[in-house]
């Protein structure tokens, strides 16, 4: 069973509402004033044919990246609940958060552009280059295998902080080097600007993570 399927009720909760208010927010910026039907209709017509083909960078990112933050999030969620230490609570709320907030808008660009939001094509093949999942819920690069998460759910306070910013961490290597790639390539300003946020976003937190293992005597 994938990581994917595998998520827990509260992510999926909190996911849900994050898309369905990401979903209100896109309508919301399409949206143009018009003094007739026809004008809107053309509006609607013009969206359409301006949106990413479905092997463009930016489908392909929105559909990966969406996968990727979802397990960070249910990683979150797991260490929020196996530790008491504020920073490492603290950083996992920032995650889910941030990566929920940001999956929605990237899910909601797909039901925009009319895109299916899952492929049959090989993970990061708008990359360039193609990941062939191994079978044990790593999907792409970076994530974490069920056995990782079965053991971040078993452990509990310093060896569930140390484990899950050892994942986090891979996580977010691999997660920065997608992005950059997108915010190199992709054809929309949405998927570049969101891209190149993510890269800041998720370097800030590499750094801030590696003083947290050294506090706690370990290494990435």
């Amino acid at each position: 069973m994938t990581s994917a399927v595998r998520s827990s009720r509260p992510m999926m909760l909190a996911g849900g509402v994050v898309l369905l208010l990401a979903l209100g927010l896109v309508v919301l910026m399409l949206e143009r004033p018009s003094s007739s039907a026809g004008s809107a209709s053309a509006g609607g017509s013009a969206a359409a044919s301006t949106a990413p083909s479905d092997t463009s960078v930016d489908v392909g990112f929105a559909r990966d990246m969406s996968i990727h933050h979802q397990q960070a999030v249910e990683m979150s969620f797991i260490v929020r609940d196996r530790t008491s230490d504020e920073a490492v609570r603290r950083l996992a709320y920032d995650i889910i958060n941030t990566q929920a907030n940001q999956r929605g808008m990237m899910l909601g660009w797909l039901e925009m552009w009319g895109r299916a939001k899952s492929s049959s094509a090989p993970p990061m093949e708008w990359m360039g280059h193609t990941f062939t999942p191994r079978g044990d819920g790593s999907l792409m690069p970076g994530m974490a295998t069920d056995t990782e998460l079965d053991e971040l759910r078993a452990a509990k306070g310093k060896d569930a902080e140390v484990l899950f910013l050892k994942l986090m961490t891979s996580h977010h290597q691999a997660g920065a080097e997608m992005a950059q790639a997108a915010a190199d390539s992709a054809d929309t300003d949405a998927i570049r600007n969101l891209a190149a946020g993510m890269v800041r976003g998720q370097q800030s937190e590499i750094a801030l993570m590696a003083d947290m293992l050294t506090e706690r005597g370990a290494k990435a």
